[in-house]
């Protein structure tokens, strides 16, 4: 295969309304070997932007037998600089390749005058911004020829300049945009205790017909100038608050495609698919393979 695109006879596997995991290099060799019964997976874009060699040779295998879901984090869809060309005609040719479920990016921003943040940074909530960050989508979403979901960050400042909540601005992005919303809820969790707003309110005013995906992770607490402060570090087990917002969540949506996402401090595989296990225990839904 050439890199450029997929045989849609060879398509990826759809993604069921139950829970799947991240799939990171250092647990490939055994997903392959072992065919873990969970439905899908998701992969960060960027680390299969290469035109071949192992990474893809994993995905390309993966993807005959799982759902697959491409999350972006380098997009940096919030900037001034305007969109990266060759970033999204890398990501076009991953889409066609892998032709995904799902395709993700950030409600944030990362990148000024071409000098790049290592970081998802939050958007002011003005109509400014909505506006240029609607705009932005919808050029992502004509260039791929398909809708993405958005997903929240979490923020440890606010702007001054805010003219709306978070909610109503991710809500009124995807209205404008045509955008799906992915809802993670641990970093609604983390924003509303670092700023101190009711995260079922957040979850409540998102109208349910728009959220699409779901993310779990885990995060730290760190003390800052004498207050505590949480950090989406996502390299620890989700907190009972949070399978209790998760719970509240499902309970208005119903099921939805969640993801348990663990980036660093990575566990055992066998942890990871315990942790998806028990979302679709909260969920109420099987965790069944489709095959």
């Amino acid at each position: 295969m050439d890199g450029a695109s997929a045989n849609p006879a060879d398509a990826a596997q759809p993604i069921p309304a139950q829970a799947g995991i991240g799939l990171r290099a250092p647990h490939h060799r055994e997903f392959i070997a072992r065919r873990p019964d969970i439905p899908w997976v998701e992969v960060h874009s960027e680390n299969f932007f290469a035109d071949g060699g192992r990474q893809m040779e994993v995905l390309d295998a993966v993807r005959r037998d799982y759902g697959i879901s491409l999350h972006g984090v380098g997009l940096s869809i919030g900037s001034t600089d305007g969109l990266d060309a060759e970033h999204l005609r890398r990501l076009q040719r991953l889409v066609k390749r892998t032709q995904p479920a799902l395709v993700s990016e950030h409600l944030s921003w990362s990148s000024v005058d071409g000098v790049y943040s290592n970081d998802l940074l939050p958007m002011p909530h003005t109509t400014e911004a909505l506006l240029h960050f609607s705009a932005q989508v919808g050029q992502v979403q004509d260039f791929l020829q398909r809708q993405i979901l958005i997903e929240n960050v979490s923020s440890y400042l606010r702007f001054p300049e805010d003219s709306m909540s978070e909610w109503q601005f991710i809500t009124e992005l995807a209205q404008r945009s045509g955008c799906g919303i992915l809802l993670d809820v641990n970093n609604v969790y983390v924003s509303a205790r670092n700023h101190g707003f009711d995260a079922d309110a957040f979850i409540t005013a998102i109208p349910v017909v728009l959220i699409q995906e779901i993310h779990l992770a885990g995060h730290t607490v760190v003390s800052d100038e004498g207050r505590e402060l949480l950090i989406d570090t996502h390299d620890a087990p989700v907190c009972d608050p949070v399978w209790d917002l998760y719970q509240r969540t499902i309970a208005r949506t119903g099921p939805l495609p969640t993801l348990i996402e663990w980036d660093s401090k990575l566990p055992t595989l066998d942890r990871l698919i315990a942790e998806a296990r028990r979302a679709d225990t909260v969920a109420g839904v099987s965790h069944a393979r489709v095959a």
